[in-house]
């Protein structure tokens, strides 16, 4: 078996060798320990492998919601940092369905949080909160009569109605009532994640998570979302096929992988323990590194700086710190999500929920520019690689 160091490997893939060390991060590489000394090898098929999967041919998906360039995050050309620290995540759903930040707001219907929260309580009490969400979404489908009309006007109703009940329909951690009258989404969705009382700095917090994760390109939920939308799935199967995606450890729920590591150093172990233990279990380390971020990601830096002066902050900056002198990768978005959780007093599959949450606004912005495309467009062909019938 040929190995490659991370010079070679990096020299190989036209990048920086903290990218690499990102690819290991993300699962997208495997890595082994080099016996001989520091540093780590890579199994050149894996390698060859890696470069053949981003050379796939794919159908040429235009998009006008969101860029990814020179390290900034773009919402219809608007900067999503500065977004998170102005706007509202009610109007940056308008911004990407329509183009216009539109803030209003998102109804809670009462008949559909009722059969959202019947359906959803025979679940154990280990279910998940992203499962509650799955749940929600099937059910309001199944509701819904007319759940195949792709209208964007109707695309926008359903959108805002169900990610209002998505939120209403989670069980309430805190005693504290909703707020009375219209309330934003991030108040709706606060005494669902936390006992702790609603303030305005956590508020703008979460509000900010929401506005940071409600995009990002082409990803492997938006792909899957997009693929729904092309076969004309109604909006409900879209948000349905995102989710499954999310699903994965790789995507949604990596932050969820970060907590027990945060949560150590925040009770006091020593950074560097916290992350050899990680290693040794093998894998990489999540919450560090981002392929399309090999500056860092600017997401991570604008919850961070919002977030303020708490332990869990003080906790993400050490093992950062330790992470970037060995390896220079940066945080991503999914440390500062643990970072959120933790300050907060939230459950460890929090980040996941706002993650979903928050993504389901892109999946509905990319099932509208889907639904104005040519349908069934992604129809790839399989490399056989079984048995030739012939030779039977």
């Amino acid at each position: 078996m040929q190995l490659l160091t991370t010079e070679q490997v990096a020299e190989r893939l036209g990048v920086k060798p903290a990218t690499v060390y990102a690819y290991v991060s993300r699962g997208l590489l495997p890595s082994r320990r080099n016996a001989a000394g520091k540093g780590s090898l890579f199994a050149k098929a894996d390698v060859d492998a890696l470069i053949a999967g981003r050379r796939r041919v794919t159908p040429n998906i235009r998009t006008g919601i969101t860029l990814i360039r020179d390290g900034g995050l773009y919402y219809r050309g608007h900067d999503a940092t500065e977004l998170a620290r102005t706007r509202t995540y009610e109007a940056v759903a308008g911004l990407i369905w329509t183009g216009e930040p539109d803030p209003a707001p998102f109804p809670v219907h009462p008949a559909l949080r009722e059969l959202a929260e019947r359906v959803g309580a025979p679940l154990p009490g280990s279910a998940r909160l992203t499962d509650r969400l799955r749940v929600t979404v099937a059910a309001v489908a199944a509701a819904d009569p007319l759940r195949f009309d792709t209208t964007p006007a109707a695309v926008l109703a359903t959108g805002r109605t169900l990610i209002a009940t998505m939120v209403a329909a989670l069980p309430r951690r805190s005693r504290a009532a909703d707020p009375s009258g219209p309330a934003s989404l991030a108040a709706l969705l606060w005494p669902r994640l936390t006992e702790q009382p609603m303030s305005e700095h956590g508020l703008r917090a979460l509000d900010a998570a929401l506005i940071l994760l409600a995009d990002h390109d082409i990803a492997a939920s938006t792909l899957a979302a997009r693929v729904a939308a092309s076969t004309r799935a109604h909006p409900y199967a879209v948000i349905s096929a995102g989710l499954a995606a999310l699903d994965g450890p790789l995507h949604g729920a990596a932050s969820e992988h970060v907590h027990p590591l945060l949560a150590a150093a925040v009770a006091g172990a020593d950074p560097i323990e916290v992350i050899s233990e990680r290693l040794r279990a093998g894998g990489g380390i999540p919450g560090f590194g981002h392929p399309l971020y090999p500056s860092g990601d600017p997401r991570a830096r604008t919850l961070f700086e919002l977030l303020g002066d708490h332990p869990a902050g003080e906790a993400a900056r050490r093992l950062a710190g330790v992470v970037r002198t060995r390896s220079g990768i940066l945080p991503n978005i999914d440390l500062a999500l643990a970072a959120l959780t933790l300050r907060f007093d939230m459950p460890a599959d929090a980040g996941e929920a706002v993650f979903a949450v928050a993504r389901t606004a892109g999946w509905l912005a990319h099932a509208l520019e889907e639904y104005a495309n040519r349908p069934a467009r992604f129809r790839p062909t399989g490399q056989y690689s079984g048995r030739d019938p012939a030779a039977q």
